[in-house]
């Protein structure tokens, strides 16, 4: 009777919750009521998931296994029970029932971690399968081809050898029926030799077989066959061995890269250097030439030099002896101004000539200092450059 009456009581305080839900909701805006319509979305998504996560275990687990456990074991005691049913009003039995049958945050751990690698085995087992099937019909698909190809050479053969024949028969010629039964008795040796081929390589096979399987049986009774522990540690090896081969790769093509660099630095500079040596051989020929020039100038000047000491040794004769003058006849008076005359002539042309010998000299000697600066600077500025 007690029971009925917190029934009753129960029904009452959700309906009681239920208005003031909906007063609840009545006084909220139109964004309020979208956020939280989209929160309970989410909420049932989050719930929908785990419903069927928790679904998938139950088909996977045996029924032996479905045994109910006592009721010390659920985690809520009667007692339990009866004060939650005395909460306030605003709780629902419903929200009670829900609390009563949620699962822990490490049982759902532990169930999702189960389902995982469940699901990671049923994905490997699908793998090897779906690759089985795949190197079925990949063999079955070599084979086919294999028989197609026998199939065209064999008709082309067939053609080549009989065909022939059977096209010049219609033109009235009769194609020998021996000349057939030979082409296929030669055809059946053949087969004949390639079954005989193939029934030893199948021995063979049969015998290397045999041969494995007992290697394979001294080992396992060794304690060296290999177990799939040693494969995944084979083959994180494996992956991380791969990393260290694309790592080098990677330094092997940056090094290429700097050498190609390196390399066209190299080529420019060789270049450069090229220019230089031959401008520096350009020069030394100018040079060459310049001293050529050079000392034809200075012999000139060293013979002008001369001419010009003669000159002024005649000269200083000449004056000597006009101081020494003596009043001449007139005929010798007339023919020595004549002489005089000519000599004067002579002293001003040799003088106009070391003048001009000078000028040269110097505008030479300029033009080889300003040579020789230019030089000097501009191979300075290449190996400034090549440095």
């Amino acid at each position: 009777m007690a029971e009925v009456d917190t029934d009753a009581e129960s029904v009452r305080t959700e309906s009681q919750g239920g208005e003031e839900h909906l007063l609840y909701l009545a006084e909220l805006s139109s964004e309020q009521l979208q956020s939280l319509n989209q929160d309970t979305r989410d909420a049932l998504s989050v719930l929908k998931a785990e419903t069927d996560m928790l679904e998938k275990f139950h088909n996977r687990l045996d029924p032996k296994d479905l045994v109910p456990l006592p009721a010390s074991d659920t985690g809520v005691s009667t007692l339990d029970f009866t004060q939650m049913r005395s909460r306030r009003r605003s709780k629902s039995r419903s929200h009670i029932s829900d609390r009563l049958l949620s699962l822990t945050v490490d049982q759902k751990c532990e169930l999702v971690q189960k389902e995982l690698e469940e699901s990671k085995g049923e994905a490997q087992r699908d793998k090897e399968s779906t690759e089985r099937i795949l190197n079925g019909l990949k063999a079955t698909m070599e084979e086919a081809e294999v028989r197609s190809t026998e199939t065209k050479k064999s008709l082309y053969e067939f053609e080549r050898d009989i065909g022939k024949g059977v096209v010049s028969s219609k033109k009235g010629a009769v194609v020998s029926s021996e000349k057939i039964i030979r082409y296929m008795e030669e055809k059946i040796r053949a087969k004949d030799s390639l079954v005989d081929k193939l029934r030893l390589k199948n021995a063979s096979l049969k015998v290397q077989k045999k041969k494995m399987k007992m290697q394979l049986k001294q080992k396992e009774e060794m304690g060296e066959i290999l177990h799939e522990a040693d494969f995944q540690q084979l083959k994180i090896e494996n992956a991380q061995f791969l990393e260290r081969i694309d790592e080098r790769n990677q330094d092997l093509l940056q090094l290429k890269l700097t050498a190609g660099e390196t390399l066209l630095v190299l080529n420019s500079f060789k270049k450069k250097l090229h220019n230089a040596t031959t401008e520096s051989a350009h020069l030394d020929k100018e040079m060459l030439m310049r001293k050529e020039m050079l000392q034809r100038i200075e012999l000139e000047t060293q013979v002008a030099e001369q001419d010009r000491e003669k000159a002024e040794r005649l000269n200083k004769k000449l004056r000597e002896q006009l101081s020494d003058y003596r009043v001449p006849d007139v005929l010798q008076y007339i023919k020595k101004n004549i002489e005089e005359e000519e000599l004067e002539k002579s002293i001003r042309t040799w003088e106009r000539k070391v003048d001009i010998a000078e000028l040269s000299l110097k505008t030479h000697r300029r033009t080889w200092e300003q040579l020789k600066a230019s030089s000097q600077m501009h191979i300075y500025d290449q190996q400034q450059r090549i440095f």
